[in-house]
């Protein structure tokens, strides 16, 4: 698989793919993503910003990522602490399109941005999520993240972790 940052063509793709896990979470009983957010001119700024990036199997857009080499405001008022506070990746939006989901896609895209951090030598990541989008709990569990805390997004409680990576 292909690792690399979305190209404009991309766009239509990524946004199927996060319309899908938008489904998928209200499916789950979530209120994650319930709320118009995040929508195509999300992912349109994202792709303006230089954070889309894609995983792509045989020319197909498999998941996406919101990768974000920079500080999150946010982040600053964690009720908890945070591992470091050196720089830092953050990591938003993920969703692997439907087909692909069960089949490790997920786990492969945070590798893959654990690799691309440590190849800019930033050696933290961050992430949150909603305290009931139980698959990317267990993604973050599995692949050694640290709660924190938790923040407030757009009026709502997440959860958020970090990872140090050596």
């Amino acid at each position: 698989m292909i690792f690399k940052t979305a190209s404009l063509a991309d766009i239509p793709v990524i946004w199927d793919i996060l319309q899908a896990a938008i489904a998928q979470r209200k499916e789950d009983g979530s209120t994650q993503w319930q709320d118009g957010y995040p929508n195509l001119e999300t992912v349109t700024n994202d792709f303006v910003k230089g954070y889309s990036h894609v995983l792509v199997e045989n020319e197909v857009v498999v998941a996406y990522a919101a990768i974000i080499f920079g500080e999150e405001p946010t982040y600053n008022d964690l009720q908890g602490e945070w591992l470091s506070h050196s720089d830092y990746v953050v990591v938003h939006r993920v969703a692997t399109a439907p087909e692909y989901k069960g089949k490790g896609i997920a786990t492969l895209l945070f590798e893959k941005i654990e690799a691309l951090s440590i190849s800019k030598n930033v050696f933290s990541i961050k992430v949150d999520t909603n305290f009931d989008n139980f698959p990317m709990l267990k993604i973050l569990e599995k692949l050694g993240y640290t709660y924190c805390g938790e923040i407030v997004v757009r009026g709502a409680p997440r959860k958020a972790f970090e990872k140090l990576l050596k």
